[in-house]
């Protein structure tokens, strides 16, 4: 059955797309209180009733039911007395949009599915959630009409962005997770808060990267100038904190098959940061990857990446590996989606083209 998960604290109409500093791994918003030492008791509903706008109070006991707010790292009930010193975590979803979603009937690639979630691997060129230009074909689009062939009649008032807690690039590949009750969506975005979930990149970047493996550190806010990209700054007041793991699974010259570990999730954080280390994702036109950056200057080499980027058309990243625990049931729960046929083959290209390099040098 599909319980009530909806924003009850605030309504917030940003379009995701269009907030500085909105993190890839959730469409949540996190908002932390600290009791004052004065304050005198009082049920916790009232309490964030009054101090967080728009909330009412119906909102309030309906997202404390759903698990959505917690009080020092603990589920409370909507009679909890507040005391001094109680630390307060709020979790508000982010809509991208206030419009009606239309369901359609997508093909979905469903991993995994029971009656508090379900797996996804989302192909290339899909986009996750409708926004500004995108209303319909995409993944929610199909999600929701998928879940109402369960759930007849089944709306976001009754499960908000119908369980969608995070999100990856369009042209990014590979594995989503969504939730299907309002406490699965709260239990779910309080891992992505707290990086528990386990997730691995497979990415095809220029240049050989000279370590087997690193760490590359650097805030990541909208790129001054070009409003649809992301940039590294120092650290200080612009942008958010992120770390990307790297290690090398195979080199072919020119380019370099790595594995990506995300420590925070920041938008476009894994395109970002490769670039600012000076590998740049393989056909990464928004990043200037769809240039040849690496190789010889010889025509017979430039048909050959030419050829790699029309078999892959788009930034190659693929979301390979998924793991968190489960909402319900406790259980550990992993997943790993196989490369997808265009990352398949250039890398095969790649690996082709190594080898006659070899052989010719011999």
């Amino acid at each position: 059955m599909v319980t009530r998960g909806k924003d009850y604290f605030c309504d917030m109409a940003e379009d995701v797309d269009l907030l500085p500093d909105e993190p890839l791994e959730t469409l949540y918003e996190r908002r932390t209180f600290t009791v004052n030492n004065g304050q005198e008791p009082v049920r916790i509903d009232k309490w964030v009733q009054m101090h967080v706008e728009g909330a009412t109070r119906n909102k309030v006991q309906k997202g404390i039911e759903a698990g959505f707010l917690t009080v020092n790292g603990k589920m409370v009930k909507s009679n909890y007395k507040i005391k001094p010193g109680d630390e307060l975590i709020l979790m508000s979803l982010i809509n991208p949009e206030h419009t009606v979603l239309k369901k359609e009937n997508i093909p979905l690639n469903i991993v995994y599915e029971d009656d508090a979630l379900m797996v996804l691997n989302k192909p290339a060129n899909m986009v996750v959630h409708p926004g500004v230009g995108n209303y319909s074909g995409t993944l929610l689009n199909g999600v929701a009409y998928y879940i109402d062939q369960q759930y007849p009649g089944i709306d976001e008032d009754t499960l908000p962005r119908y369980g969608l807690v995070h999100r990856i690039d369009k042209n990014t590949t590979g594995l989503i997770v969504l939730a299907k009750t309002g406490e699965a969506a709260a239990h779910l975005a309080r891992q992505f808060f707290n990086h528990t979930v386990q997730r691995k990149y497979v990415a095809l970047v220029w240049g050989d990267v000279p370590e087997n493996e690193g760490t590359i550190t650097g805030h990541i806010a909208r790129h001054r100038q070009h409003r649809k990209m992301f940039d590294v700054y120092p650290d200080g007041d612009t942008g958010k904190h992120a770390i990307t793991h790297y290690r090398v699974l195979e080199r072919f010259h020119y380019v370099t098959l790595v594995e990506c570990i995300l420590e925070t999730g920041r938008t476009h954080q894994i395109r970002v940061h490769m670039k600012h280390i000076g590998h740049t994702l393989f056909n990464d036109w928004e990043y200037g990857g769809d240039a040849i950056l690496k190789g010889t200057i010889y025509q017979k080499y430039k048909q050959f990446v030419q050829n790699c980027f029309e078999i892959c058309s788009r930034c190659a990243l693929h979301a390979q590996t998924l793991g968190f625990i489960h909402p319900v049931t406790g259980a550990s729960l992993f997943f790993e989606a196989p490369l997808p046929p265009d990352m398949q083959q250039v890398i095969e290209k790649w690996r082709g083209y190594v080898k006659a390099i070899s052989h010719r040098d011999e």
